[in-house]
């Protein structure tokens, strides 16, 4: 894997392979107006390179530094450690390498500390670095960093690490394996020129540059995000400015299977706002880039470049409700609906609690969308007695419970991905009459979907539309008396 940092002032860094064997892999400064840098081989051990990054300091250009993040091989190897490890290493953007005698044309201000993303009180750790994506401040000390990690049991998390936490761990903690005076200047110290640094220093630097202690993420007891059901692979974060003025992160988490889930960050808390997929089928993320002055996500596949509108706010247009249920700060209500023109517009995202559209103050839409506007016209179905049959509407919302309501009972659903079913073994007399398919969200009802079963007309009809009507139903009964199977057996 070869990653590369350019920069405005024309110097370039990789991690790359020094040899074209693939063999000896190492960050270096490959091209620019300084001097070529090199790494010193016993500093890292199979290492996967994964990201990159340099904290600016407009004010303090000398201590401009650059973070290196990748995973390497474990040096325990007891049977219940996980083989590999995540890293983070800084390197001065200043350093010249050493004098003749030691670390020539090789860094001298490299550190490294263990990256750590865990459940400390269950002993569960994420190791494993999978991609990461900084949110720069103006200030440096408040950027932060969100890694994405998996485990070995196939889980992944998100941990968020403060830029300042970071740093300090460099800048204050022990050397590992060296237990003598620390001498100054401190080994990873940037200066003028790091050629005239003490030799004592540099030493330290070639000799024990891991730190003895480890980073920890702001959320220390747990990760920020955790998922046992899907396996996150790129991971990218935008700041939204919402209809309340407030400022809120949004992540954007790409699946193995290629759909990108954005979720809200409220109050260190998550919430799934939506899944989308952008391919014909499952195909992993290669690569992803947010433009976000754009509101845009580009999303590579193997021979497809696919781009994800984060202003979607036409999936909740269907009433004032939805639209703030939905707690996208990329949208609110307004008269011409749910927009993405959010001053002035209604929306909750602390609580997605819609009690505000039923209120006065709410701005009602000029013109309804008809293709977004709930039909009150119930779908009817002739159904003969003994025949099997389902009914279906769509989840629209997964935070949502839906159920069916028939006379005066109400079953819950039987749900596929994307369906709520309702399934009839045989239809009898009881069946007939009316159904609703109903979801309930933060004590907001609303009815999907309507259907009236009626059982076939008297023998005066035409045989022929009957006829007709019994074979469209075919496929339907075939397809139910399946999950009946399926659901029994299971």
């Amino acid at each position: 894997m070869c990653t590369t940092l350019p920069f405005p002032d024309g110097d370039l860094y990789a991690a790359a392979p020094l040899y074209p064997d693939g063999t000896s892999l190492e960050f270096r400064r490959q091209a620019g107006s300084q001097l070529k840098l090199w790494m010193n081989e016993p500093w890292l051990t199979e290492p996967t390179f994964i990201s990159a990054f340099v904290a600016s300091r407009p004010n303090d250009p000398m201590n401009e530094k650059i973070y290196l993040l990748f995973r390497e091989r474990n040096s325990d190897n007891s049977p219940e450690a996980d083989p590999w490890i995540s890293r983070v290493a800084r390197v001065c953007k200043t350093d010249k390498g050493g004098p003749k005698r030691i670390l020539q044309n090789i860094w001298t201000s490299f550190l490294k500390a263990r990256l750590v993303c865990a459940i400390p009180g269950e002993s569960l750790y994420f190791n494993r670095l999978q991609d990461i994506f900084v949110l720069h401040s103006d200030n440096w000390k408040h950027s932060l960093v969100y890694a994405l990690f998996s485990s070995s049991w196939n889980a992944t998390a998100v941990c968020i690490y403060s830029l300042a936490d970071l740093d300090e761990i460099f800048e204050k903690s022990s050397f590992k394996g060296y237990d003598d005076d620390i001498p100054t200047p401190r080994p990873g110290t940037c200066v003028r020129d790091s050629r005239s640094l003490p030799i004592q220093t540099i030493r330290i630097t070639k000799n024990h540059p891991e730190m003895t202690e480890w980073v920890h993420p702001i959320q220390k007891h747990a990760p920020f995000y955790i998922s046992n059901n899907q396996i996150y692979t790129k991971i990218a974060v935008d700041r939204v400015q919402a209809s309340d003025e407030k400022m809120y992160n949004v992540l954007l988490l790409a699946t193995d299977t290629g759909t990108i889930h954005k979720i809200l960050e409220h109050d260190s808390k998550t919430f799934i706002i939506s899944e989308t997929s952008l391919c014909n089928g499952p195909a992993p993320v290669l690569s992803m880039k947010l433009h976000s002055e754009k509101r845009k996500l580009f999303v590579g596949y193997r021979g497809q470049m696919s781009v994800l509108d984060l202003q979607r706010c036409q999936d909740y247009n269907t009433s004032c409700e939805d639209c703030v249920l939905a707690r996208d700060p990329y949208c609110a209500w307004t008269e011409n609906g749910c927009t993405s023109q959010t001053e002035g517009g209604i929306q909750n995202i602390a609580t997605g609690v819609p009690h505000i559209c039923s209120t006065n103050s709410a701005p009602k839409r000029r013109k309804r969308d008809a293709s977004s506007s709930f039909s009150t016209t119930p779908i009817v179905h002739i159904v003969p007695k003994g025949f099997p049959f389902y009914l279906s509407c769509p989840i629209d919302s997964h935070h949502a419970t839906y159920s069916w309501e028939h006379r005066d009972g109400s079953e819950s659903c039987q749900k596929t991905k994307s369906d709520c079913l309702y399934l009839i073994p045989a239809i009898t007399t009881h069946d007939y009459g009316n159904y609703s398919c109903v979801s309930r969200e933060r004590n907001y009802n609303k009815i999907v979907k309507l259907y009236q079963l009626h059982g076939p007309s008297e023998p005066q009809s035409p045989n022929r539309a009957l006829k007709l009507t019994v074979q469209k139903q075919w496929p339907l009964a075939i397809f139910t008396a399946l999950l009946f199977v399926v659901h029994s057996s299971g």
